[in-house]
C-alpha cells in the first residue's frame, strides 16, 4: 500500500493539474458514481490526510479517493493516450488543456466537503501536515505511550496514531531506532518515533523514490525492507523477513537480528 509521501506527491501534483479550472468532463466507471456527472464544476483544489486524497469542487462537493494496494492517479495533457488500459479506468477528470485519470481505484466516495470529517476524522495527526506543530506531535506520541505494550511496529501502521506511515517506513523505522518491529512500544521513545516518522516522511515527500539511508544509488536507498538477498545495508549479515500482524493487517516485516535488538518470530536477542 502506498506510504503517505506517495499519496502527498501525488496530491501535489493533481492540484497543480487542476486546481482553478473547470470540468470539462467528470465521469465515473464505479458502480456506485456510475450515474454522477461532475462536468461543468469548478476545482478548487487537491488536499491529502495521511493516505486519503480529497479533491474539492464546486458546490460543496469532495472526491474522496484511497489508492489501496494498487490505486494510481496519473495526468497527461488533454488528447493523450493513457499508458494504462481503458478498462482500469475508474474517474476521468478533464479540463480543457489535462486530464487526470484514476486508474484502478476501488474506494471512491463523493461526499458534501463540509462533511469530510466523517471520512478523516478519526486520523491521528498527519506527519506531512504543513501546519504542523508540537501538539501535533504531542498527541501523536500519547496515542503511542496509551497502549505500551502493543508491538511497535503494529502501532506504526495503526492511522489512528499518526496518519502516513506504511509499512516501509515502519520496518525502515524500527531499524533507524534499533529494535525489532515485534519490540513494545514502552521499550522506546516515544517522542523520537513520532519525530523520525516526519523527518523520513518529509525527507521523501516531493520524490518518486523514497529512500531512508540517504544514498540514492539503486539497491542503496533501504536499509533492510526487501534485502534478504542483498543483507543489511550496514553491517552486511543476513535480513530475515517474519509476517507481523493478523489476517488483512498482515505484512511481510524485514529486520536484521544483529542490528536490531528485541523480540522477533524464531530469534530471541
Amino acid at each position: 500500500m502506498p506510504e503517505g509521501d506517495t499519496v502527498f506527491l501525488a496530491g501535489k501534483q493533481l492540484d497543480k493539474a487542476l486546481a482553478g479550472k473547470t470540468l470539462t468532463r467528470g465521469e465515473f466507471r464505479h458502480p456506485a458514481l456510475a450515474t454522477v456527472d461532475l462536468a461543468g464544476r469548478g476545482v478548487l483544489g487537491v488536499g491529502t490526510v495521511g493516505k486519503h486524497l480529497l479533491t474539492r469542487f464546486s458546490g460543496d462537493l469532495t472526491l474522496h479517493s484511497h489508492l489501496k494496494m494498487d490505486g494510481t492517479w496519473r495526468i497527461y495533457p488533454r488528447g493523450a493516450s493513457w499508458r494504462f488500459p481503458a478498462h482500469h479506468a475508474r474517474v476521468i477528470l478533464m479540463t480543457e488543456d489535462v486530464q487526470a485519470i484514476g486508474f484502478r481505484l476501488h474506494d471512491l466516495k463523493l461526499l458534501p466537503t463540509k462533511e469530510e470529517h466523517t471520512l478523516v476524522g478519526h486520523l491521528g495527526p498527519d506527519l506531512l501536515d504543513p501546519q504542523w506543530t508540537d501538539e501535533h506531535a504531542a498527541r501523536a506520541a500519547a496515542a503511542l505511550r496509551a497502549n505500551p505494550a502493543r508491538e511497535l511496529g503494529l502501532a506504526l501502521l495503526d492511522q489512528r496514531v499518526m496518519a502516513g506511515i506504511g509499512n516501509l517506513y515502519k520496518v525502515e523505522m524500527c531499524f533507524i531506532l534499533g529494535v525489532t518491529p515485534w519490540t513494545p512500544v514502552s521499550e522506546v521513545d516515544a517522542d523520537k518515533i513520532v519525530a523520525l516518522g516526519r523527518k523520513l516522511l518529509l525527507a521523501n515527500a516531493w520524490r518518486h523514490e523514497q529512500c531512508t539511508t540517504g544514498d540514492m544509488g539503486r539497491g542503496r536507498r533501504n536499509w533492510v525492507y526487501e534485502r534478504t538477498r542483498q543483507g543489511c545495508f550496514r553491517c552486511g549479515g543476513r535480513v530475515v523477513v517474519a509476517d507481523q500482524g493478523h489476517d488483512v493487517r498482515k505484512r511481510p516485516t524485514w529486520f536484521c537480528p544483529h542490528c536490531q535488538a528485541g523480540p522477533a518470530p524464531g530469534h530471541q536477542k
